[in-house]
C-alpha cells in the first residue's frame, strides 16, 4: 500500500500538467485570447473613408494547432485582398488634386462676383436672387475651408489639423449642401406661388417671408450637420510600418443613436440631399405648369414682358436644379449600389470593388464641382445675370458713369415692366367690379 500510494501522486502531477499544456496549446492556436495590438485596427473595423484598403483580409485565419489529428474543422480562409485599388488611387489623387484646385479659383471667383452683383445692384435685391445669394454663400463656405483642408489630407494622407477641425470640415461639409439643398426647394416654390398668385415680385427690398425662409434654411441645415461632427473623430493606424493619424467617420459611436445614423447615413444622405430637392421641383414646376396653362387664354399683350421675366427666373431655377441633379448622381448612386449589390465576402469582388471605387472618385469630383457651377450656369440661363457679371468683371476697363448707366437702364425697364402690370391688374380689379 505504500508503494501505490508512493505511485498515485506524481501520475496525477503529471496527468493535470498534460491537461494544462494542452489546453493553453488549443487556445493558442485558436487566437481568441489574443488582443489586438496597441494602435491597431481589428479585423472588423473597416476601412476609413474612400481609402479603398481591406485590412486584414488578406491574412487567412489561424487554424488550432493539431486540427487535423483531433478531428477539428479548420477555418474558411478569407478571400484574398484586392490589389487594383492602391492604382486607382494613386491615378485619382492627381486628378482630385486639379480638380480641386479648379473648384477652388472658380468657386472664389464665381459665387463672390454673384455675391456682389446682388448687393451693389439695388434691382436685383428680390426674393429668389436673395436665395440664389444664400446659396452662393454657403458653396464659398465650403470652398474656402473644405477644398484646401481635404487637398492637403489626400496628398499628405495624414491628419495634423487636430480633432476640433476633423469635426469641423464634415460639419460644414454637411452644412453646405444642405443649404443648397433647401434653397432650391424654396426657390422651387417661390416660382409657383409667383405664377398662382399673380402678385407683383418688388424689384427693390426683400420680402419678410423670404428673409424668414433664408434663416430658418441656415438654421435647419446646421442643426442636420451636428451628426456629422459628432460622428467624425480621429484614430490612429499603423500602416506600412508608419502610425498615421486619419479623420473618418468613427466605426464605434458611443450612443444608439449615432449606431443607428452610421449605418443609415447613406439612405438618409440620399433620400433628403437628393431625391427631396427633385420630388419638391418636379411638384412644384408640374403645378406651376398647368397654371400657365390655364391662364394662357386670359393673358393680355401687356404682360408679355413681365411674364418673360418671370419664365426666366422659372427656367434659371429649373436650371440649378438639374445642374445639382447632374453633379450628385453619380456619387449617390455610386454609395447606393456598393450597399445593395457588394458583398465584401465574395472572392470574386475586386473587378466590382474596382468599379465602385471609380464611381465615387468620379462622383466625388463631379459633387465638388457643383460648388462653382452655380454662377457659370446663371451667367449661360439669365440675360439678367450675363449682363451684371460682364459689368462686374469688367469694370477695370469701363468707367463709374458706364457701369452706373447700364444699372439704371436695367432699373427703368425693371420698374417700367413691373408699372404696365400694376396697371394691368388695376383695369382688372375695376373691370371686375
Amino acid at each position: 500500500m505504500p508503494a501505490a500510494r508512493r505511485w498515485r501522486l506524481p501520475a496525477f502531477l503529471l496527468f493535470l500538467l498534460l491537461f494544462l499544456l494542452n489546453g493553453r496549446a488549443a487556445a493558442e492556436g485558436d487566437g481568441s485570447l489574443r488582443p489586438p495590438g496597441p494602435g491597431r485596427q481589428s479585423p472588423t473595423a473597416g476601412t476609413p473613408g474612400l481609402r479603398g484598403a481591406e485590412p486584414n483580409a488578406s491574412r487567412p485565419a489561424a487554424l488550432p494547432k493539431g486540427g487535423g489529428a483531433g478531428g477539428g474543422r479548420p477555418r474558411s480562409a478569407s478571400p484574398p485582398m484586392c490589389t487594383g485599388q492602391t492604382e486607382i488611387k494613386e491615378t485619382f489623387k492627381y486628378i482630385n488634386t486639379v480638380v480641386s484646385c479648379l473648384v477652388f479659383v472658380l468657386g472664389i471667383i464665381g459665387n463672390s462676383t454673384l455675391l456682389r452683383i446682388i448687393y451693389k445692384n439695388k434691382c436685383m435685391r428680390n426674393g429668389p436672387n436673395i436665395l440664389i445669394a444664400s446659396l452662393a454663400l454657403g458653396d464659398l463656405l465650403h470652398i474656402i475651408i473644405d477644398i484646401p483642408i481635404n487637398v492637403y489630407k489626400l496628398l499628405a494622407e495624414d491628419w495634423p489639423f487636430g480633432v476640433e477641425m476633423c469635426k469641423l470640415v464634415p460639419f460644414i461639409q454637411k452644412a453646405s449642401v444642405g443649404i443648397t439643398v433647401l434653397s432650391l426647394c424654396a426657390l422651387s416654390i417661390d416660382r409657383y406661388r409667383a405664377v398662382a398668385s399673380w402678385s407683383r415680385i418688388k424689384g427693390i427690398g426683400v420680402p419678410k417671408w423670404t428673409a424668414v425662409e433664408i434663416v430658418l434654411i441656415w438654421v435647419i441645415s446646421v442643426i442636420l450637420a451636428v451628426p456629422e461632427a459628432i460622428a467624425f473623430d480621429m484614430i490612429t493606424m499603423e500602416y506600412r510600418g508608419k502610425d498615421l493619424r486619419i479623420c473618418l467617420l468613427h466605426p464605434t459611436q458611443k450612443t444608439s443613436f449615432m449606431m443607428f445614423y452610421k449605418q443609415a447615413k447613406d439612405w438618409w444622405l440620399f433620400s433628403f440631399y437628393f431625391c427631396l430637392p427633385l420630388a419638391i421641383t418636379a411638384f412644384f414646376y408640374t403645378l406651376m405648369t398647368c397654371e400657365m396653362l390655364r391662364k394662357k387664354s386670359g393673358m393680355q399683350i401687356a404682360l408679355n414682358d413681365h411674364l418673360k421675366q418671370r419664365r426666366e427666373v422659372a427656367k434659371t431655377v429649373f436650371c440649378l436644379v438639374l445642374v445639382f441633379a447632374l453633379c450628385w448622381l453619380p456619387l449617390h448612386l455610386s454609395r447606393i449600389l456598393k450597399l445593395t449589390i457588394y458583398d465584401q465576402k465574395d472572392p470574386n469582388r475586386c473587378e466590382l470593388l474596382s468599379f465602385f471605387l471609380v464611381m465615387d472618385y468620379i462622383g466625388i469630383n463631379m459633387a465638388s464641382l457643383n460648388s462653382c457651377i452655380n454662377p457659370i450656369a446663371l451667367y449661360l440661363v439669365s440675360k439678367r445675370f450675363q449682363n451684371c457679371f460682364k459689368s462686374c468683371l469688367c469694370c477695370w476697363c469701363q468707367s463709374k458713369d458706364l457701369l452706373s448707366l447700364e444699372e439704371r437702364q436695367s432699373c427703368l425697364k425693371f420698374k417700367a415692366n413691373d408699372h404696365g402690370y400694376d396697371n394691368f391688374r388695376s383695369s382688372n380689379k375695376y373691370s371686375s367690379s
